[in-house]
């Protein structure tokens, strides 16, 4: 019976081995009760699970299932092999920053159109595809579409690009990476003064670019305006001082403005950006506690606080040196009050003022 049910299923061929054994054994002395085909293989072969598993087995697209996993390893494999190459060619890391991200758009975007191409069968069908995707893709995901097209935007026309310094809303630091979602800022500022990183990174959505303002301090003029206000006392010889820092801030920012003099000469914007003078100056003013004078000079955005200590050094160094120069600091005077009776008064916590009456 075995023989004879070699073109049967693997089921009938079971269940017809298991009726064979019944049969046998009563000649060996004992027995036992086999589940007869009724019994056992009624729930498997007649509720049609094994029909339905082999049905669902010989309808599944393995072809386009096969391809579609051959995409998706040669194009990890071009990135990776893509990856090492520009490793060992390029040593400038913004440059290899930027391949890698060319390689990886290039990459995904035709193994996107290969797969497609193997689910989708003729170009009117994949049209249609496209347009029902697009148009669930627009409900469901609207904010996701609106940092894609930021970041279109960020890839055609950006105005700002890897490695530049921007503030976007209340988020000032230099741009570290660009993705279609988001953008990374490597953050400045914050509880650390002049600008100085704080180390975190701040992950911004593209939408953003849309929506916010953005303030660059690189793009066009790659210098910034700053300045150092120093306070004197009224009684100080302000003119003196005036001249003293009028060449300490020339000299330390005479490269910065030779080198900005030249950039405006030389190199083209697409902004009307111009400067009557780019040379460092000291303007003079007054304030309620002293005579305030305001070093003005141009430096570079990530070299501010090295500026403020040299030219802070120059100051206190001008200070020690010269008796008639004093800094201001907020301070009351009492001037013509003669009182004519004095008497304490004790306040909570054992604190003592001296009440004056005139």
């Amino acid at each position: 019976m075995l023989t004879s049910s070699l073109n049967l299923r693997p089921a009938q061929i079971l269940t017809s081995a298991l009726v064979s054994f019944q049969g046998v054994t009563p000649s060996l002395g004992f027995s036992f009760a086999i589940p007869t085909r009724a019994v056992l293989f009624s729930p498997l072969v007649q509720g049609s699970i094994l029909p339905q598993a082999t049905s669902v087995a010989e309808t599944m697209p393995w072809r386009q299932i096969g391809l579609t996993v051959v995409v998706a390893l040669g194009t990890w494999l071009i990135r990776r092999l893509a990856g090492k190459v520009v490793a060992r060619t390029i040593e400038d890391r913004v440059v290899q920053y930027r391949w890698g991200k060319t390689v990886a758009y290039l990459t995904t975007a035709l193994s996107a159109l290969f797969i497609i191409a193997i689910w989708v069968d003729g170009l009117s069908q994949v049209g249609t595809f496209l347009g029902l995707v697009s148009a669930a893709v627009a409900i469901a995901l609207s904010d996701v579409l609106v940092d894609v097209a930021g970041w279109l935007i960020l890839i055609t026309k950006p105005p700002f690009q890897v490695g530049d310094r921007i503030q976007i809303g209340p988020h000032s630091g230099d741009v570290v990476d660009i993705s279609v979602l988001h953008f990374h800022l490597l953050e400045i500022g914050n509880w650390v003064d002049s600008d100085q990183s704080t180390g975190r990174l701040i992950q911004v959505p593209n939408s953003k670019i849309l929506t916010d303002p953005i303030a660059n301090y690189t793009s066009e003029f790659p210098f910034l305006w700053h300045e150092v206000p120093v306070v004197l006392t009224f009684e100080s010889d302000w003119r003196r001082a005036k001249a003293m820092l009028l060449e300490m801030v020339a000299e330390a920012s005479v490269d910065m403005s030779e080198r900005a003099a030249d950039f405006l000469r030389k190199q083209p914007s697409r902004m009307l950006i111009s400067y009557s003078t780019v040379t460092a100056t000291v303007y003079t003013s007054v304030l309620d506690h002293g005579i305030c004078l305001t070093m003005r000079f141009l430096t570079e955005p990530r070299r501010r606080r090295a500026f403020d200590q040299t030219l802070w050094e120059g100051v206190l160094d001008i200070v020690s040196a010269e008796p008639d120069i004093e800094l201001a600091y907020p301070t009351q005077r009492l001037v013509g009050l003669e009182p004519r009776t004095q008497s304490s008064a004790r306040f909570p916590g054992g604190l003592q003022a001296e009440l004056v009456e005139r």
